[in-house]
């Protein structure tokens, strides 16, 4: 498809590449053939180079590799279990930006961010320095425009990272960024979604499928060649030039509900080792689709909590969806009869469940109400914090509280409506509307804003 020359002005953001060198071992090289031989006995093998790949090695006795690659599970599953009792808040100042809703690690130091106030930015967690990246517009006038104030709610990389989908300047649209420069590559805004973008996933390096407010999920599939070349197009004003698209197929969920508002599409989740993809509405039901091609239906079904069921996440290594409702985190395995349902109580006040992730067994909930809860799936208890060296003990042993993160203040802008509508009430908790972990860092970016729609504020913070 031939671009169209529309866009804005090209901002790059600096590409910071992640210093992982990955090694590699070296055999032992053959012997020339001349002299006397050796014994079999003195040849010695490759040595790893790591201690605990020896220790581990020399349990098992080193005659494969499967022992290693389970202890090395072993492992990232003690760091999930670990690390949050390790972690220390440092916040970054946002300015007056209006609550973020999605957020994504780029590389070691930077996080692409979207807010209320639909706008998209790097924050480098080192520095503090903010880039706001230009949106991408529709062509020409839509007759069905986005309401004023919903924002960027979805932030997704492809599985190569080298692409970035998230919402354009009218968030019905979906927009298509190349990284890690960030040029435009292209804009779905024809013959889609006619409500906000509320949810995006990514099932392959150029096929996504985004969920809308209107109760309808997309197909898109990227053509290659809009984004293979390492230079970016421009037109005779310097300005980058992209594709516009249309979606390969668009399918309406089932609307159950008396009320329409509530059929709206919240949240995906895709499972590449199962080639399936889940979504939540908004009132609680649980859809499943297997057909990528069609996005034909292989599973509905209502969740026990249908309360603003609003993230929905997968882990690869369990099989397992998790959904985020006011209370409640509902579990479900597709293997498994749908009455196996099962959910785990979050409550935090009265705020509920606002994103979700899996690392592990260990599902990390942020609430409503400005904390983090780790959960530990197969232990099937919270994670909880260390065992003080006081007194207070009971007959059964020392008291140990749930393991829980709270968040700092952030910013609240001190306007007419907080003064008039809410006291003044100075500390106000944060919703943590987003969540993303740099595990080769070890370290947890939390973002947010606060809960009732009409006060203004953010909240953001490396927790390393």
């Amino acid at each position: 498809m031939a671009p169209q020359p529309t866009g804005s002005r090209k901002r790059r953001v600096p590409a910071i590449e992640a210093a992982a060198a990955s090694s590699s071992l070296q055999g032992a090289a053959p012997a020339d053939g001349e002299g006397p031989l050796l014994p079999k006995k003195q040849k010695r093998q490759a040595t790893r180079p790591s201690l605990v790949h020896y220790l581990k090695g020399r349990e098992v006795g080193a005659r494969s590799c499967a022992g290693l690659s389970s202890f090395e599970g072993e492992l990232r599953g003690y760091a999930g279990q670990k690390l949050p009792e390790l972690l220390r808040e440092r916040q970054l100042a946002l300015g007056p930006l209006n609550k973020v809703f999605a957020s994504q690690w780029l590389n070691a130091r930077q996080v692409v961010c979207g807010t209320k106030c639909n706008t998209l930015f790097v924050v480098d967690v080192q520095s503090g320095q903010i880039t706001r990246i230009p949106l991408l517009r529709d062509r020409g006038v839509r007759l069905a425009r986005a309401k004023p104030s919903c924002g960027i709610h979805a932030i997704e990389l492809n599985p190569s990272k080298t692409l970035l989908a998230t919402g354009g300047e009218n968030p019905n649209s979906l927009a298509v960024y190349q990284l890690p420069t960030l040029d435009p590559v292209c804009l779905g805004d024809r013959h889609c979604h006619k409500d906000w973008i509320l949810a995006i996933a990514w099932m392959s390096d150029t096929v996504a499928v985004s969920g809308s407010r209107d109760g309808t999920v997309a197909l898109w599939r990227m053509d290659p060649d809009t984004f293979s070349g390492s230079i970016a197009w421009h037109n005779d004003a310097g300005l980058p030039v992209y594709a516009h698209i249309r979606p390969r197929d668009v399918v309406t969920i089932s609307r159950v509900s008396t009320n329409p508002s509530n059929c709206m599409v919240r949240a995906l989740a895709y499972s590449h080792k199962n080639q399936e993809l889940g979504a939540v509405s908004q009132d609680g039901h649980f859809y499943l689709w297997k057909d990528l091609s069609t996005l034909s239906g292989l599973l509905f079904t209502r969740l026990p909590y249908c309360r603003e069921n609003v993230c929905l996440t997968y882990s690869e290594e369990l099989s397992l969806y998790a959904a985020g409702s006011q209370s409640h985190v509902s579990f479900l395995d597709p293997r498994q009869p749908q009455k196996d349902i099962w959910a785990l109580c979050a409550r935090e006040g009265v705020t509920g469940v606002r994103s979700l992730s899996f690392y592990q067994h260990i599902i990390t909930i942020g609430t409503g109400h400005g904390c983090l809860l780790f959960y530990d799936v197969r232990a099937q208890k919270f994670l909880e914090e260390r065992a003080s060296a006081s007194l207070d003990c009971s007959p059964l042993g020392p008291a140990r509280k749930k393991l829980k993160l709270t968040c700092g203040r952030g910013w609240l802008n001190h306007d007419d409506l907080w003064m008039n509508y809410f006291g003044g009430m100075d500390n106000f908790p944060n919703a943590l509307y987003t969540h993303c972990y740099n595990w080769p860092e070890m370290k947890l970016f939390v973002a947010g804003g606060p809960l009732p729609s009409g006060l203004h504020g953010n909240y953001a913070a490396l927790w390393s």
